[in-house]
């Protein structure tokens, strides 16, 4: 009897060893199998999707077959974790495993959205409304009511958003990138404030802030920033006008056509440094943070005169005469193919600037 029970025993024992090895076979067999792809595809996962419903859903487009063993390992070895919505590159030369363990690690696919020194926020607008991967929640509204939405309300938006490259998932909204272009501005803001040169002619860091998006738009020459900035420095300080043209281009608006008159210059816009002493209101542009620091860092000197040479630098000068001499010598003989700054990334037709 007892002889019975052991092989009974020992039978019971092998079929169960047998089937182990069969579910073991069948689930490594399912995680080692290719995906039926014939190129890259993306695989959109939705908020509240299931690791079930969408190993089913592969299954029924041919990309892989025995869902219920890679289902079956799932919740077996990873039902602990969190399956990450976004979208999941999957290529032909991947196994289940690896798929399995994209979403394991969440790695799902990353954009990207640029904003460049020099925009206005028009530009980053639009930037945004290009995006397809982007939820769009702005559109049409009115800029005072996305800086309310912000938490920013009566605030002016240019200049308020830090050029920088963002990484984002599909689906993230548009008002949540201007969030954190924002944030990154203020921070960045108030980090160079607080390393500020002593007796600059601000009142707060938002007026350094306007300075910074004048010398952004003047070069895009880095070495030249802070001799730019000991410029308008200078003048502020002497109260001489500031004169410069990015400002008047910027309240012409829409009636900007790729170059400034002599009547431009003489139109009233709250802008126009050419007759409004000081700083204008706002900033004109997003700014880097290497112009907020030439800004609060301005390179002492004599300097109050500067014009375009017509490669991007610029050419500056103590007195009027200098000055003078300096526009003769590089705007009124001006080449066919001169410039007043080099070519901006992504950004409309170079501006002629004269001081």
């Amino acid at each position: 009897m007892i002889r019975k029970l052991s092989f009974v025993l020992l039978g019971a024992l092998l079929i169960a060893a047998l089937a182990l090895g069969l579910v073991y076979w069948k689930l490594h067999s399912a995680l080692e199998q290719p995906l039926q792809l014939g190129a890259a595809q993306t695989l959109e996962v939705q908020f509240g999707d299931t690791p079930s419903g969408l190993l089913q859903r592969l299954e029924r487009d041919g990309v892989l077959s025995d869902s219920f063993w890679l289902r079956l390992h799932w919740r077996l070895k990873l039902s602990g974790h969190t399956l990450h919505s976004g979208e999941y590159q999957l290529r032909p030369e991947m196994t289940a495993r690896d798929m399995i363990g994209l979403w394991q690690r969440g790695e799902v696919v990353q954009h990207t959205l640029t904003i460049v020194e020099g925009w206005n926020f028009r530009q980053v607008r639009a930037a945004l409304e290009a995006l397809p991967t982007v939820k769009q929640t702005i559109v049409g509204q009115s800029d005072d009511e996305v800086m309310t939405r912000l938490g920013q309300a009566g605030s002016h938006p240019e200049g308020r958003f830090f050029p920088d490259t963002y990484s984002f998932t599909r689906g993230v909204t548009d008002l949540e990138l201007l969030q954190r272009a924002y944030s990154r501005l203020e921070t960045v803001l108030a980090e160079e404030w607080q390393q500020r040169s002593e007796g600059l002619p601000y009142q707060d860091a938002y007026e350094a802030l306007i300075m910074a998006s004048i010398i952004e738009k003047e070069t895009g020459v880095p070495s030249e920033r802070g001799e730019i900035a000991g410029v308008f420095v200078r003048r502020l300080e002497q109260g001489m006008l500031l004169q410069t043209d990015p400002t008047v281009i910027y309240g012409m608006g829409e009636q900007y056509r790729g170059r400034i008159t002599r009547s431009d210059l003489r139109r009233p816009t709250p802008y126009n440094t050419y007759t409004n002493s000081g700083l204008p209101p706002t900033p004109i542009a997003m700014v880097g943070r290497e112009a907020i620091h030439a800004a609060l860092h301005p390179i002492e000197g004599k300097s109050l005169y500067f014009v375009a040479r017509g490669d991007g630098s610029h050419v500056f000068s103590d007195s009027l005469s200098e000055h003078n001499r300096a526009v003769r010598e590089y705007q009124l003989k001006r080449r066919a193919d001169y410039r007043s700054s080099p070519p901006p990334r992504q950004t409309p037709a170079p501006i002629e600037n004269a001081q």
